[in-house]
């Protein structure tokens, strides 16, 4: 008899039955669906079923929680129901189908920008590096600079352009790249057709209005010229330039024979898209490009540019909760192409303090409380670095005020920072390292726009927090009750402890289980890195404690260890990004490397271990690469779940420390 078969029934009878799937996969956790409409699911009938402990809906796709036993629940759903379950991809490509245009386009954008933002961070700190030392007369009485002034500085400078070229004179060769690399199609084709929209014999796309009409270089072809202009720094062109290319090249695919494949579809797929790249949507896109620069430029610099900068400031942290912000990165690179530097960059970095700021207040008024501090300092230092996810739905959206008065904070310096026009040289790093991005002659005025981001956000949350926060929110439980933090008991009571869990269990007092298996009292370190609390995670499932209570390690390392002696109760073998353990006082924990890597199919991970294998604590039980994670845009931030407490009780978590894999202790319990 199946495992759960009343329970599989129930589901496809309450999520509207096999006509209204589409398409069904599964993760370490969860049931994935893709519904023909969403509205058949009876949400609260799912989630009273046994073995269901939640259900969301996210990316298009409505989700259901089961736990470790996912893939045996999946089987026997896809069995019943008739159904031929699909892949991660595939069913996150179905998603798309519940998506509005407007979500599928920003979803787009940001697995298009995802990849190269780490170059133009770095390309914007390079060029605030430089605008210090050439641009600013520190010397002999403000009259020069430190390049004018030192051959050695000069050097630097000189040599710094050559990451500050590559970043943004080159940027269409990183964007048609990452277009291929999203779109599956070939790369090196994408490389290609990049270099030649920056190629030095066409003329430089930043120079093309200051050279006269009649001194444009063209091609002549007899029947028509066409202008040798470059398209550095530019992106809509480029954009548009990737896409043919991926579109001609899938094709080609589909009607050339396998046999003659490599030589017909690499040649009828670039030599085309180079030609319609600079004849055709090169020209418009650069038109699109620099119309969307010039609304948006035209809007900050107006009489009307308060009221815009006030929306901005004001709406942009919800905009980061939707997704939406991935649009900015192209209206930024954009700016910073068509008139030197860009407004809105500014603003962003001012948002991101402002809701740090509330996060602070808030700090200060939990000070007694251990247990919202674990989310709050972690939170806050991330914020001001410019990660906002921790402090938006770890502390400010839970609570709903903080959120509020760090919209307002923002929306007041980005009134001040758009008032005085300042401008970065690029995107940058966010919050307050964001001032290295800041061109040098607008940082006087742009300190005092991060104080305000500090101050107003700050006062407003500490003013309504005094009077909307409970005793049991600002001051967490009685005192002398535990809380998330390792707590030392006696030697004494543990013993007793340790002796009366044994009675219970079955165990002899040294702790060895019948079997001979010894049952832990802690457990180590699965990884090395930072030790965060579990609403740090930005996945509401494991940061609302939905699979249980647990921990997470902001990665220093690859390789993920046993946390004790256990035995191996599943594994994701075609994913390889995630490992549950029984351990032999009963308790079940799950490891979870990344957020939504279980679409990137093993791509990045190694798997050591099988279903059923004992292992040792510190034994490796898989490896991944966190840059091939980063670069298919997703958090290496890997979780600890215990699913099932087993015997095991007063569970406490240790976090806020750095944690070494299998020495430093993270879990204690009795």
């Amino acid at each position: 008899m199946a495992k759960y078969q009343n329970e599989v029934r129930e589901l496809l009878d309450a999520i509207g039955g096999k006509s209204n799937i589409s398409a069904v996969s599964h993760c370490m956790t969860r049931m994935r669906f893709v519904l023909a409409d969403e509205k058949k699911a009876d949400v609260k009938t799912i989630e009273k079923i046994k073995c269901v402990k939640g259900t969301f809906t996210q990316a298009g796709q409505f989700q259901v929680i089961i736990g470790n036993d996912v893939s045996t629940f999946y089987n026997e759903f896809t069995a019943y129901a008739g159904i031929e379950g699909v892949s991660k991809d595939a069913a996150k490509q179905a998603a798309k189908t519940n998506q509005t245009w407007l979500q599928k386009m920003m979803s787009n954008l940001g697995e298009i920008f995802a990849p190269i933002i780490p170059a133009l961070i770095c390309g914007g700190l390079v060029l605030g590096f430089r605008n210090v030392i050439d641009s600013i007369a520190f010397f002999e009485n403000g009259t020069k600079t430190l390049v004018e002034i030192s051959q050695s500085w000069a050097g630097v400078d000189s040599f710094l352009w050559l990451i500050g070229e590559a970043v943004f004179w080159l940027l269409p060769v990183g964007i048609v790249w990452s277009i291929t690399k999203k779109m599956g199609t070939t790369q090196i084709l994408g490389i290609v057709l990049g270099l030649t929209l920056v190629s030095s014999q066409l003329l430089n796309g930043f120079n093309v209005a200051t050279t006269p009409a009649d001194q444009i270089p063209v091609w002549d072809f007899g029947f028509a010229q066409v202008k040798m202009i470059g398209y550095q720094g530019q992106v809509i062109a480029a954009m548009m330039a990737g896409f043919v290319l991926v579109y001609l090249e899938k094709f080609f695919r589909k009607i050339c024979p396998a046999v003659v494949s490599m030589i017909v579809v690499p040649f009828c797929s670039l030599v085309p898209a180079v030609f319609v790249a600079h004849m055709v949507v090169g020209p418009i896109g650069w038109a699109i490009g620099n119309a969307i620069g010039d609304v948006v430029y035209a809007g900050l610099t107006s009489n009307f540019r308060f009221v815009f900068a006030g929306i901005f400031g004001l709406c942009y942290a919800p905009i980061v909760m939707t997704g939406l912000h991935h649009m900015t990165n192209a209206i930024d690179s954009q700016l910073v192409t068509t008139t030197g530097g860009t407004m809105l960059w500014p603003m962003i970095a001012l948002s991101n303090i402002a809701q740090g700021s509330s996060v602070l207040a808030m700090s200060v008024l939990q000070k007694k409380n251990e247990r919202a501090q674990q989310v709050n300092v972690p939170a806050l230092i991330s914020c001001y670095l410019g990660v906002t996810e921790p402090a938006l739905f770890g502390v400010n959206l839970k609570y709903g005020f903080p959120l509020v008065c760090g919209m307002i904070g923002s929306a007041c310096a980005a009134l001040i920072s758009v008032g005085c026009g300042v401008e970065a040289a690029s995107i940058g790093v966010g919050g307050l390292p964001g001032i290295l991005s800041i061109y040098p002659q607008f940082w006087l005025i742009f300190l005092l726009a991060m104080v305000v981001a500090v101050v107003v956000p700050f006062i407003l949350t500490y003013i309504v927090g005094s009077k909307k926060l409970s005793r049991e929110e600002r001051f967490g439980e009685e005192s002398g009750d535990m809380t998330e933090e390792t707590v030392s008991a006696p030697e004494n009571s543990k013993a007793a402890a340790e002796a009366d869990g044994a009675a219970e269990s079955g165990r002899t007092a040294d702790g060895a289980a019948a079997d001979g298996q010894t049952a832990p009292t802690s457990l180590k370190a699965f990884l090395s890195g930072k030790a965060v609390p579990l609403e740090n995670v930005p996945d509401e499932v494991f940061s609302q404690h939905v699979m249980g209570d647990g921990m997470a390690i902001e990665p220093t390392d690859n390789t993920v260890v046993a946390p004790a002696d256990a035995e191996v109760s599943v594994v994701m073998e075609d994913s390889r990004h995630a490992c549950g353990l029984t351990l032999a006082n009963g308790m079940e924990v799950l490891i979870h490397v990344g957020i939504d890597t279980v679409n990137m199919q093993g791509d990045g991970f190694e798997l050591f271990v099988k279903q059923g294998d004992k292992v040792r604590c510190g034994q490796p039980l898989l490896r991944f690469d966190p840059e091939k994670i980063k670069a298919a845009g997703y958090p290496t931030i890997t979780v600890f779940v215990v699913t099932d407490e087993g015997d095991a009780k007063d569970i406490q978590y240790v976090t806020g420390v750095d944690v070494k894999a299998g020495e430093t202790d993270i879990v204690n319990f009795q």
